[in-house]
C-alpha cells in the first residue's frame, strides 16, 4: 500500500508511473488526497475540541476548589455539548480512514523506473538466456503422456478424488517430487536462508498484509465458516511472521525460505497451454523470502535472481529471465524478473519462477518497521521469489530428459534418489 504522504509528494509522478500498469490513477489519487484532507480537517477540530475539554475541566475543579460551584456547573453543562460533538468527530473521523484505507488499498505498486511499458507478457524484456533449444524428434513426448506411459503422475485419478487440477503423484513419481524439494530446501539453506514450516491457511489480516487481499480475492479458496483462506504460495505466511514487528537496522537482512502447496482457483483457464502440470489449483512450491534495508533491497533483488540461475543450470534445464512489462507487472511489485524454461515437447517457454521487488508496499501494510542508525523509524523493503515452483520444472525435466531407456534423472538429484532413470 502507497503512503499517503508519498501520493501527496509525488502525485503526479505516480500518475505518470501508473500508465506503464495501463492504469489511469489520476482519479482515484485525487480521491484518496481529498479523503485525507477531510481526515485531517477533522482530526484537527476533534483536537481542538479536546483540548478545550482538558482547559474546561482544570477550571471546573478550580471553581470546585476556591467555593464556586455554581460557576463551575456551569461550565459542566457547556462540557456535555462538547462531548457530543467529539463523539461526532471522533465517529466521523474513524469513518473517512476506513474508507481511505479502502482507496489506499486499490491503488497498485509503482513501477520502477527500469520497467518497460507494454500490455501483457508479449512485451516482457529479455535480460538473459541460457543453454540451448533442444531439438528433439516429432515424436517426442508431452509431461502428460510420459507421465501416464511411466506410471508417475494420474491425473485422471485425482480428477476422481477432487477435480481438475489436483494431480496424483505415484511411485518414483511421488519420489522425484521429494527429490526436487529437498534439493531446493538444501540450497536455499546453503544460501543462508532459514528454513521455516508456516501454515497453510491464513486469516484476512495476512491476505491484506501482503496484498492477495483485495485483489486476487476471487483467485483463492475460501473456507467461509472460520474466515481462512487456502495459501496461493508460502510468501503470504511467511512475510507475515513479520507483521507488526519493530526491527533494527541491525537485523537485516532477514531471509527464509519455506516448501509449502499452494492453492489457486485459475478460473477460466482452459486449452492446451493449461494441460497437465501446466496449471493446477494445487501445486507444490519452494519460496525464498526477504526482509532487507531499503538501501540494500536492489542489491538483494540481484542476488535472489542469481541464486534462481544457478539452480537451473545446475538442472540442466535451457532457460531465459524476462523483466516484466507494467501491463504484465503484479499489484504489489515495483519490479519482476520471471525465470522460464524451455520444453523441448511442447515447443514453448514455461514460468518456472518470479523474483519481486515490493519495496515498501506490503511493509506499509504489515506495518512492519525498523529503527536505523539514526533512531528514525523507517519501513523494511520486502522480496520474494519461487526457487522453485515445482509443476513446469517437472514438465521440463520429464520432456527434456526422455530418451529410449526412459526419463533421465538429472545428477544433482541423483543423490536425492536410488534411481538415475524412470523407466
Amino acid at each position: 500500500m502507497l503512503q499517503i504522504s508519498v501520493i501527496r509528494e509525488r502525485k503526479e509522478a505516480i500518475i505518470k508511473a501508473m500508465q506503464k500498469r495501463n492504469f489511469d490513477a489520476s482519479e482515484i489519487i485525487e480521491k484518496a488526497i481529498a479523503l485525507d484532507d477531510v481526515r485531517k480537517n477533522t482530526q484537527t477540530e476533534n483536537d481542538a475540541l479536546l483540548a478545550e475539554m482538558n482547559k474546561l475541566s482544570k477550571d471546573i475543579g478550580q471553581l470546585f476548589k476556591s467555593g464556586e460551584a455554581q460557576k463551575a456547573n456551569l461550565l459542566k453543562q457547556k462540557t456535555v455539548k462538547i462531548k457530543e460533538q467529539i463523539k461526532e468527530l471522533s465517529e466521523k473521523l474513524e469513518s473517512v480512514k476506513n474508507e481511505l484505507q479502502e482507496i489506499l488499498y486499490q491503488i497498485p505498486n509503482i513501477p520502477h523506473e527500469l520497467v518497460p511499458f507494454g500490455k501483457d507478457d508479449t512485451d516482457n524484456e529479455k535480460v538473459f538466456g541460457h543453454g540451448d533449444i533442444l531439438q528433439m524428434d516429432d515424436d517426442a513426448l508431452p509431461h502428460w503422456e510420459l507421465a501416464k506411459k511411466y506410471d508417475i503422475i494420474d491425473f485422471d485419478l485425482g480428477n476422481k478424488i477432487t477435480g481438475a487440477g489436483f494431480p496424483v503423484y505415484k511411485g518414483k513419481g511421488a519420489k522425484f517430487q521429494r527429490a526436487l524439494i529437498n534439493y531446493f530446501l538444501d540450497k536455499n539453506e546453503e544460501a543462508g536462508y532459514e528454513e521455516m514450516q508456516v501454515p497453510h491457511l491464513i486469516n484476512e489480516a495476512s491476505g491484506y498484509g501482503t496484498g492477495q487481499l483485495p485483489d486476487k480475492e476471487g483467485q483463492m479458496y475460501v473456507v467461509e465458516r472460520d474466515g481462512l483462506y487456502l495459501i496461493p504460495t508460502a510468501e503470504v505466511p511467511v512475510t507475515n511472521l513479520y507483521r507488526d514487528v519493530m526491527m533494527s537496522y541491525k537485523d537485516f537482512p532477514v531471509k527464509n525460505t519455506a516448501y509449502t502447496p499452494c492453492f489457486r482457483r485459475e478460473a477460466g483457464s482452459y486449452g492446451a497451454h493449461v494441460r497437465g502440470l501446466n496449471r493446477l489449483h494445487q501445486f507444490d512450491k519452494v519460496e525464498i523470502v526477504r526482509l532487507e534495508h531499503p538501501d540494500h533491497s536492489y542489491a538483494a533483488l540481484d542476488e535472489m535472481v542469481a541464486h534462481v540461475k544457478g539452480i537451473l543450470m545446475e538442472l540442466e534445464l535451457p532457460f531465459r529471465i524476462v523483466r516484466l512489462c507494467g501491463g504484465d507487472l503484479g499489484f504489489t511489485s515495483v519490479m519482476t524478473y520471471d525465470f522460464e524454461v524451455y520444453s523441448a515437447a511442447q515447443k514453448r517457454w514455461l514460468e518456472v519462477s518470479s523474483v519481486s521487488n515490493f519495496e515498501d508496499f506490503q511493509a506499509n501494510r504489515l506495518k512492519l518497521r525498523f529503527k536505523d542508525k539514526d533512531g528514525k523509524r523507517r519501513l523494511a523493503h520486502t522480496l520474494n521469489g519461487s526457487s522453485l515452483a515445482l509443476p513446469r520444472v517437472v514438465a521440463a525435466l520429464l520432456e527434456n530428459n526422455q530418451v529410449a531407456e526412459g526419463i533421465r534423472v538429472p545428477k544433482v538429484l541423483q543423490k536425492y534418489l536410488k534411481f538415475d532413470l524412470i523407466d
